[in-house]
C-alpha cells in the first residue's frame, strides 16, 4: 500500500529545471497531439525538462518523441484498471516530477491528476482542447476540481465554456491560445510537381481540409458542399488530409454524390504546408471545435478559410476579413462561400494576407510556449511564497472573469 506524499517544494530559484510530465492516452497524428509535440520541443530546457506519459500505446508521434525526451507508456491495462494509480504515483516519484499536465479529457485527466495529487506534485493542471464529445469532461473528472491548480483553455470563448458549461471555477481557468510555427507554415510558391502528384491539372482549383477522419469533423457536409460547387465549377477538387475511422464512409458518400473522382484522400502527410500552398481555399466542417490548429496553419500560409460558426473559430476566421463563416451543417452556404473565393483571386489574396497577419500577431507558437512556461513556473512559485520565479515572467495570478490570455 502507498501513502500520499506531503511535499514542501524547493524554491524555484534553487530547484533547477522543473520536471514536467504531460499525460495523454496515446499520440496518434492529430491537431492536439501535434500541438503537444511543438510545445515539448520548444520549452526552454534551462528551466523545464519535459517528459511524456502515454497511458496506453505511444502512437506514431510518441514514438517520434521518444528519440528526444523520456516517453513512458503502457500503464493502463483497461478502463477499470485502478492499479494505474499506483503505477503513475511511483513513476512521478522515480522521475522526480514537479508538474503534471493532462492533455484532453477521459482516463488520463482523471488518473493523471489523482496520481499527481497523491504523489504530492506542486503543479497539477489539465489542458483541454474541445467543447464536447468525444472529449466530454464527465462527473468523475469534475470531482477532482479541488485538487487541480489550473484548467487550460485554448481561446477566450473556450475559457468561458469551461466556466459556464463545464462548471470549473473562473479563478482556475487559464487561457493559453493555440499557436503554430509561422516559419514552417508560411506563404510559398506552388509546387507544380506536387500538384501533379495530387492529380491536379493546371486549370484545377483545389479546396483543402486537414482533420482527422472522425464523425465530429463532419466531412460528409463538406462533400455535399463540393458537389454543389462542381455543378458550375467542375474543375474543383477536394484535398483531404488526415486519417481515421470514417475513411470508408467518406469514400462511399463521395461516390453517392458523384464526386468520387474529385476527392483526394491523402492520409496523414508530413508536407502539410506544401499541400496548403497547392490549395486555393481551406474548409473545416466540424460540428464542434475549440480552437482548431488546422485553421491557424491555413491562415499562416495565406489560404483563406470557410468554416462553421462554432467554438472559438470566429476569433480566427473573421467573416469577410480572413475568410467566411457559415452556420454549422449548412452545406449550401459553404458551397456559396467557396464558389465566391474561387471566382475572385483579389479577394483570396486579401483574405489570405489578413489571415497571416492575424496569426503572426496573436496565435504564434512562441506565444503559446511562453504561456505554458509562465503558468507552470507561476503555480510552482505560489507554493513557495518566499521564492522568486527566476525568468518566469512574473508571479502566479488567476485570470479575471474576462479570461485575459497568458501570452
Amino acid at each position: 500500500m502507498f501513502h500520499r506524499r506531503r511535499l514542501t517544494p524547493t524554491p524555484l530559484a534553487d530547484r533547477g529545471p522543473l520536471r514536467v510530465m504531460f499525460l495523454v492516452t496515446s499520440m496518434p497524428v492529430g491537431g492536439a497531439e501535434t500541438l503537444l509535440v511543438n510545445l515539448v520541443r520548444r520549452l526552454g530546457r534551462e528551466r523545464f525538462l519535459p517528459e511524456l506519459c502515454c497511458l496506453k500505446e505511444r502512437g506514431p508521434l510518441g514514438e517520434m518523441l521518444s528519440d528526444e525526451i523520456p516517453v513512458h507508456f503502457g500503464l493502463l491495462g483497461g478502463k477499470y484498471d485502478v492499479r494505474v494509480l499506483g503505477r503513475l504515483t511511483r513513476l512521478f516519484a522515480e522521475r522526480r516530477i514537479d508538474a503534471a499536465i493532462t492533455v484532453g479529457a477521459g482516463d488520463k485527466m482523471f488518473w493523471g491528476r489523482l496520481a499527481a495529487w497523491w504523489a504530492g506534485l506542486p503543479v497539477v493542471a489539465a489542458a483541454l482542447h474541445s467543447t464536447g464529445w468525444p472529449d466530454g469532461i464527465g462527473r468523475l473528472n469534475r470531482l477532482l476540481t479541488p485538487i487541480t491548480d489550473a484548467f487550460i483553455a485554448v481561446a477566450a470563448p473556450h475559457g468561458k465554456h469551461l466556466v459556464e458549461i463545464e462548471g470549473f471555477p473562473a479563478a482556475k481557468v487559464y487561457v493559453i491560445p493555440n499557436g503554430v510555427d509561422t516559419e514552417l507554415f508560411r506563404p510559398q510558391p506552388r509546387s507544380e510537381t506536387l500538384r501533379a502528384q495530387l492529380d491536379l491539372s493546371p486549370v484545377d482549383r483545389a479546396v483543402a481540409i486537414v482533420a482527422a477522419l472522425r464523425p465530429e469533423k463532419n466531412h460528409a457536409m463538406l462533400l455535399e458542399a463540393i458537389a454543389n460547387v462542381r455543378r458550375t465549377r467542375p474543375e474543383v477538387k477536394l484535398l483531404v488530409v488526415g486519417e481515421g475511422p470514417e475513411r470508408a464512409n467518406i469514400e462511399r458518400r463521395a461516390m453517392e454524390l458523384g464526386v468520387g473522382d474529385a476527392v483526394r484522400l491523402l492520409g496523414n502527410r508530413s508536407d502539410v504546408p506544401e499541400v496548403l500552398a497547392a490549395a486555393d481555399a481551406f474548409c473545416l466542417s466540424s460540428h464542434m471545435e475549440a480552437n482548431p490548429v488546422s485553421i491557424l496553419e491555413a491562415l499562416a500560409c495565406e489560404v483563406p478559410v470557410v468554416a462553421p460558426r462554432v467554438g472559438s473559430i470566429p476569433e480566427t476566421v473573421r467573416d469577410g476579413d480572413t475568410g467566411y463563416l457559415v452556420e454549422p451543417g449548412d452545406a449550401s452556404a459553404m458551397a456559396s462561400r467557396v464558389a465566391m473565393l474561387l471566382e475572385d483571386e483579389t479577394t483570396r489574396r486579401r483574405l489570405g494576407k489578413s489571415g497571416r497577419e492575424l496569426v503572426v500577431n496573436h496565435w504564434s507558437l512562441d506565444n503559446m510556449v511562453r504561456g505554458y512556461e509562465r503558468l507552470i513556473a507561476g503555480i510552482y512559485s505560489s507554493k513557495c511564497p518566499r521564492s522568486v520565479a527566476r525568468g518566469a515572467g512574473g508571479s502566479h495570478r488567476p485570470l479575471p472573469t474576462e479570461f485575459d490570455a497568458i501570452a
